[in-house]
């Protein structure tokens, strides 16, 4: 799942106002294997979105190599990025998620199948976005499941608006891809009507275009349940001009 952003807006960027940055941290803990795991990867794999050092990214010291790049934001328990990581062995995926346990879980997978071409954030997708990522730097942005924030006093709080969304496309390469599912009908609504809006991006229909990346991810638990209880999740993908 996704951040839980603070109530208030930031204001402080050209974009706009951006969904608040601030999040209440879960104090999940971690098994005996997964602080195992923690300990060994995290201090090369994972890295704070609000640590000064090294700031901005560069993915290409961090991974060791230069391939497309493609950002995902809020990849909780990262079933759909460790699948998406393999099935594209030459991408390199930078997943970004505010909640330690979702991370650990990822690099648990990470090493049960020796997958290299994944780095973790922990933070807010946002401040990476603004802080870490230069203009046209990514191939891909992934948005999945974000927070529909249900409640109309709280649309404000939800990830993917006007701001955001140009934010996004300025960070993709031209031809890069944002794909984003959500199964929240309100939600759904509301990002078309944003990445249609939003002059730097057009929609694609992914099965009759050839795109950098794939846009073929799992179903997962999440998704399956959320289907069984009768939601329909709705796809968009769009690509900067």
């Amino acid at each position: 799942m996704h951040a839980q952003p603070g109530v208030g807006l930031r204001p402080d960027t050209p974009w706009g106002y951006l969904p608040a940055t601030s999040f209440r941290s879960r104090r999940s803990a971690l098994s005996n294997s997964q602080r195992d795991t923690w300990e060994r990867l995290w201090p090369t794999l994972g890295r704070q979105a609000d640590d000064p050092e090294g700031q901005p990214l560069d993915a290409r010291n961090w991974f060791g190599r230069v391939a497309p790049l493609v950002l995902e934001i809020g990849c909780g328990s990262g079933t759909s990025t460790l699948a998406m990581a393999k099935a594209e062995p030459d991408v390199d995926v930078i997943a970004v998620e505010i909640y330690r346990r979702g991370l650990a879980q990822l690099l648990c997978g990470i090493d049960n199948d020796q997958v290299s071409n994944i780095r973790l954030i922990r933070g807010n997708g946002i401040d990476v976005l603004t802080d870490l990522l230069a203009p046209a730097s990514l191939t891909g942005v992934r948005v999945f499941f974000p927070d529909p924030w249900p409640k109309a006093r709280h649309h404000k709080r939800r990830l993917l608006q006007s701001a955001t969304v140009a934010l996004i496309a300025d960070r993709l390469l031209p031809g890069g891809v944002l794909h984003a599912a959500t199964d929240h009908p309100g939600y759904a609504e509301q990002i078309g009507e944003v990445g249609d809006a939003e002059s730097q991006l057009v929609r694609v229909d992914p099965g009759t275009e050839s795109l950098p990346i794939s846009t073929t991810r799992p179903t997962t638990k999440y998704e399956t349940k959320a289907q069984e209880a009768g939601s329909t999740v709705c796809e968009f993908v769009w690509k900067r001009r």
